[in-house]
């Protein structure tokens, strides 16, 4: 009867969501994620479930019923728990190792019906170890270009457009890439419908992937070089918001291709100074690759909240990836920090072993000329660079790299600081 009554609550409250009116889905997961960290678990179970409902993208709607399956079972509500995994794992969840260490589900443990869940989970994911075997995907970017000009021909249809043309077709790395990345389909749409003229001058910009796939290619084999138990997932070009040129997935490598759409003949009269700085050349995308490339090695980081860790992560990516590609992917930030090294690190040293992130990463909102944003990737990317060269085994730094476990021992052993003193 308890187990009734439970299911009852969670498929009336499901439909009472779905008959309001559609909100901004990113204010509930916020809220659903304040309940969380205060500990309110059944305020956040109620958020987490409306965002399922509000959600666009299948990664999105996973990680909600993930979050309220764990809400669930720390009120130890066992049943209703079960139910938001096994819709968590209908939206993609497989990563059993996560389950089986994520101590809010610790009470399921003892239950029969945990055994077969995570009986039907993969132990890992399995990525190529081969850089030549890893696949290049850019049919997003045309799928966008055909929803691009049908709604450009009917503009009250835009949004069956994109979504019939684009969303409906995406590949695995776009659909991550939308959920981590892009707040809605909406949000998207009206991103493209505010920059007309960027838009009528990007297309061919994005479309010269094809140009830079051999220098791809050499970058995944240089890492293969210096990092032998390297994994080469596919890369996925896809059209972005103006939220991410490039990020990492259990898909793969996923780069916003018109972020990395610059030129002589592109209008960006419409981005503001933040924006302007995201936009690079397609030559860059090899740089900007390697970069993600390095991000998707990084899973034995220690995850940690201080700024310094944040930094580290960046800056490694920019450092070796500049070793494997030949160019950083952040050329812009360096020239800017040319001459300003030592205010840069007084002002990183206030924040570095405190959560502060946005201060120094991702910061462009709050861009101008004389506040240059992501200077956490310039940080990061010195302290690494100070390392590599201070090590006698090059190779056995890059694994020291990706396998940090004390932030604090790794700036120290860096001697980056006195590096700094002699500049």
């Amino acid at each position: 009867m308890k187990k009734i009554v439970l299911l009852l609550f969670i498929s009336i409250l499901i439909n009472q969501l779905s008959a309001q009116e559609k909100i901004d889905p990113f204010r509930i997961k916020k809220e659903a994620d304040r309940n969380y960290q205060s500990k309110d678990y059944a305020l956040a179970t109620k958020n987490y479930i409306q965002f399922i409902e509000v959600a666009d993208f299948k990664v999105q709607k996973k990680s909600a019923a993930y979050n309220a399956a764990c809400c669930l079972a720390l009120q130890e509500s066992i049943d209703s728990a079960f139910v938001m995994l096994d819709k968590a794992i209908d939206y993609g969840l497989a990563e059993k190792s996560h389950l089986l260490s994520d101590s809010d589900l610790e009470i399921l443990h003892q239950d029969q019906r945990w055994e077969k869940l995570i009986s039907g989970l993969s132990e890992s994911d399995t990525f190529n170890t081969d850089p030549e075997l890893a696949n290049i995907v850019v049919q997003d970017v045309h799928n966008f270009w055909e929803a691009y000009d049908l709604a450009q021909d009917s503009s009250n249809q835009a949004a069956s457009i994109y979504n019939q043309y684009y969303f409906e077709k995406a590949s695995p790395g776009m659909q991550d890439y939308m959920g981590l990345k892009v707040r809605s389909k909406d949000y998207f749409i009206k991103h493209i419908n505010s920059h007309p003229k960027l838009y009528q001058t990007i297309r061919q910009n994005t479309l010269k992937v094809d140009e830079y796939k051999k220098d791809i290619q050499k970058s995944f084999k240089e890492l293969k070089e210096i990092y032998p138990s390297a994994k080469f997932p596919d890369v996925y070009f896809v059209m972005g918001a103006f939220t991410s040129g490039g990020t990492v997935s259990s898909a793969g490598l996923l780069i916003g291709i018109n972020q990395m759409s610059d030129g002589e003949d592109v209008n960006t009269q419409e981005l503001d100074f933040g924006d302007k700085l995201l936009m690079n050349q397609s030559e860059n995308i090899p740089y900007i690759v390697s970069h993600e490339l390095i991000h998707f090695q990084q899973d034995g980081l220690k995850n940690d909240t201080i700024t310094l860790g944040y930094a580290i992560s960046e800056g490694m990516a920019d450092f070796i990836g500049e070793l494997i590609s030949g160019e950083t992917a952040n050329r812009k930030i360096f020239d800017w920090a040319k001459g300003k090294e030592k205010q840069i690190w007084a002002d990183f040293n206030k924040d570095m072993y405190y959560d502060r992130y946005s201060n120094w990463i991702g910061n462009y909102s709050k861009a101008s000329k004389d506040s240059y944003p992501d200077l956490g990737y310039w940080i990061g990317y010195e302290i690494c660079k100070s390392y590599y060269e201070n090590a006698e085994d090059k190779k056995q730094a890059i694994q020291d790299m990706l396998t940090i476990q004390d932030y604090r021992k790794f700036l120290a052993d860096s001697k980056w600081e006195s590096k700094l003193q002699q500049l």
